[in-house]
């Protein structure tokens, strides 16, 4: 694994996720608990702030400007261009922690290339802190690039050893994967909800051990991908498949990748 330099293959894009997650994040925090707050309910009845629509805004200022020729996909407003090189964005993933005052929000970004995710930024300026990959140069944590420590998974072995994360119980149950998860969270040592972005960075640093959630999107899961697989653990769809294509994520130290997908993916038995 090569150290983040000048001449490494992502290093300029990487340098431009970073300023554009400074000037996001200066934006964002002067909203957040902002008494005049406006908040929406989507079509698909999760919340959305004029917060979420101008973080993404500027996001696509900067980008537009210094990658014109790259494609983008937002959250809240779409695709805009058909390129080898996209760049993702959830401009504030966990808007109803935003929306309640809970500081567990970030703003996520990924560029991919060729659909292969090779850089990903989680900046989440209420907790302090941001964490950064890309591909064959490591994951990190720390706002710049020569100041931040380099990250890596645990080497927990066993699934009785394990501190599992999650976000909640809800998008289980229609999966009918309800029953599996709760004995995934009873096999584990110590579960919490730490919940959202939040849960994949505490894999990525070795505090937790998986992470998982029944349904996300692309803009939710790209930015995490590199930082978790660069760090040497695995994410991967409920069904093994790696990268953010989803249905739902399981992310882990590597190790214990597929022994909690054998859980999650254990069939339900009818009541008889």
């Amino acid at each position: 694994m090569e150290a983040i330099t000048a001449h490494s293959a992502y290093y300029d894009d990487l340098v431009l996720a970073l300023q554009i997650a400074d000037e996001v994040d200066a934006f964002t925090m002067r909203r957040f608990m902002a008494s005049d707050l406006h908040v929406e309910t989507k079509p698909d009845l999760s919340p959305v702030t004029d917060a979420d629509r101008e973080a993404e805004n500027i996001a696509r200022r900067i980008l537009h400007q210094e990658r014109p020729y790259d494609a983008i996909v937002g959250e809240e407003h779409g695709r805009t261009g058909h390129r080898a090189r996209t760049w993702i964005i959830d401009p504030i993933d966990g808007t109803k922690n935003f929306v309640r005052g809970v500081p567990v929000w970030a703003t996520l970004i990924a560029l991919s290339e060729n659909e292969r995710i090779v850089l990903g930024v989680v900046s989440a300026p209420a907790l302090s802190r941001r964490w950064f990959a890309a591909e064959n140069m490591g994951a990190y944590c720390g706002e710049r690039i020569g100041q931040a420590r380099a990250i890596s998974v645990s080497g927990v072995q066993h699934i009785a050893d394990a501190s599992l994360s999650y976000s909640s119980l809800d998008g289980w149950e229609p999966r009918n994967q309800l029953p599996a998860f709760i004995e995934l969270c009873r096999q584990c040592w110590r579960t919490r909800g730490f919940g959202d972005f939040w849960s994949y960075m505490l894999v990525a640093e070795g505090v937790c051990d998986i992470a998982t959630e029944p349904k996300l999107e692309l803009h939710d899961m790209a930015a995490l991908v590199p930082i978790v697989t660069e760090a040497g653990g695995r994410f991967t769809s409920l069904s093994g498949i790696d990268g953010a294509g989803g249905p739902g994520a399981l992310a882990t130290n590597g190790i214990l990748h597929e022994a909690a997908r054998a859980i999650l993916n254990t069939p339900t038995q009818s009541p008889e």
